[in-house]
């Protein structure tokens, strides 16, 4: 009897070394399969769609952007642009008006009287220049721009929308001044010194920013703004320099998205905006170079998106796949009911300011006299900020990952050897099923030469 129970403990400690391989196997498959796959930048395509409106022209072409699948298409007016766009591996699609026909109505309307509360941008997928009035547009003053617009047929969309188009005063990390709230956009540097790159109707040159409310803590001063006319502002830090992990930007319940570059988004992009009064929220690219009259001024040149944005939003960063693309500057709705929101794109405004995203290298101008402009990096191009150039839709905000003290160099390596979605709990588990079943063998092997000892010891000299 007892040599059954011995052999059936170490039939069963066998039988759970083996399982044990299995299942260590199984999870270093998941959590191999689960790792990001890489993806080839959209830049290294043979030709993306700003290549290809670049190289036939705006007479005969109107616009780019990503489809549903995350195909490049090319909006042209005639079958030979077609033909060179298909040739390049992108979609073309015929339409009526080019981009110049398109343009002049743009033109016209920024000539005309001003109305506060309107906006326009260029919607390359209906090939129309879509004009929006919110609700503080008086029925007089959208009948004189309908009047306006009457004679461009086909080439305008008039649309009311609800709500009002106003600046986000009131993100990231919330900042303080006497004029109200705003949230922080990117740290940027100009290779001395750094600092936050947000909206420019947040406050004037000179604005002092607390990081509390009770203004106890100082984060720095407003150093350069430009608004109306742009929306980006630069508040150099107090200290002179950003805090640990100044590419990370905050996304709530401790997390932060590391930034790893600086884009221009395309149409049909899918984006993310996080800010310090409504967090973090995603939506679409639906226009660029949109134009929208704020109470306070015009602002022109800005990014029109579907993501939701709140008081207190201004400033806060816009980013799809680690690429910095704008800080917000206002629109219409809220992120209960939804609306319409604009960013001033962050490539422009680092350019005329002459800085780039801090760790990232350095730049050679000063913001204080803004005289020279950084030009942006290869990376800064439009074809850069479609990650893969993928699907739309299965775009990520970045690399998350945990902000705040750090613990120690154990408890790190600990956290990672147990994280499921590394293969370390799996190597584990097969190295320990390894050992017990290696140790189960060794000892049988023992136990049986002393059985055969005992039994036969008599013969042994």
């Amino acid at each position: 009897m007892r040599h059954a129970r011995l052999r059936m403990v170490r039939r069963g400690a066998r039988l759970a070394a083996a399982g044990g391989i299995v299942l260590g196997g199984l999870m270093v498959t998941q959590a191999v399969a689960s790792e990001p796959t890489a993806r080839t930048p959209a830049s290294t395509k043979a030709d993306t769609g700003s290549a290809l409106v670049s190289r036939l022209g705006t007479a005969h072409t109107a616009g780019t952007w990503v489809a549903a699948d995350g195909k490049t298409v090319v909006a042209v007016t005639d079958k030979a642009a077609a033909t060179q766009v298909t040739d390049a591996g992108a979609r073309a699609k015929m339409v009526g008006h080019s981009m110049n026909q398109l343009k002049s109505v743009t033109k016209m309307l920024s000539s005309a009287p001003r109305v506060a509360g309107t906006a326009w941008m260029v919607d390359y997928k209906t090939n129309k220049v879509v004009v929006e009035g919110d609700s503080t547009v008086s029925a007089a003053d959208w009948s004189s721009m309908t009047d306006l617009t009457d004679g461009m047929g086909s080439m305008v969309d008039m649309q009311r929308t609800q709500g009002v188009f106003e600046t986000r005063v009131n993100g990231a990390e919330p900042i303080f001044s006497t004029s109200g709230r705003c949230s922080a956009g990117f740290n940027v540097t100009n290779g001395q010194s750094e600092f936050i790159l947000t909206a420019g109707h947040c406050g004037p040159a000179g604005t002092t920013w607390f990081s509390d409310n009770t203004g106890q803590t100082q984060v720095g001063s407003t150093v350069k703004s430009n608004f109306p006319g742009n929306d980006f502002s630069l508040i150099q830090y107090a200290n002179g320099q950003a805090a640990a992990g100044n590419n990370v930007i905050s996304i709530g319940n401790n997390q932060g998205v590391r930034i790893t570059s600086a884009g221009d988004p395309v149409v049909g992009q899918k984006v993310f905006r996080s800010g310090s009064t409504s967090g973090l929220h995603d939506g679409t690219v639906t226009g660029l170079n949109a134009t929208v009259n704020y109470p306070e001024g015009t602002v022109t040149g800005l990014i029109q998106t579907t993501v939701c944005a709140e008081p207190g939003d201004s400033g806060g960063p816009l980013f799809s796949d680690g690429l910095a693309l704008g800080v917000t500057s206002g629109g219409s709705g809220d992120c209960t009911t939804g609306g319409t929101t604009f960013f001033q794109p962050i490539t422009s405004a680092m350019s005329t300011l002459g800085v780039q995203l801090a760790g990232q290298g350095q730049a050679s101008a000063s913001p204080s006299t803004g005289t020279e402009s950084a030009a942006p990096s290869a990376s800064a191009s439009q074809g850069a900020a479609i990650a893969g150039g993928g699907v739309p839709g299965t775009a990520q905000p970045g690399a998350v990952e945990q902000v705040g003290a750090a613990g120690s160099p154990a408890e790190s390596l600990l956290s990672r050897l147990t994280n499921p979605k590394n293969v370390g709990p799996g190597l584990l588990v097969v190295a320990g099923s390894l050992v017990a079943l290696v140790a189960t063998r060794y000892i049988r092997a023992e136990q049986d030469r002393n059985a055969y000892r005992r039994t036969y010891g008599g013969t042994w000299g």
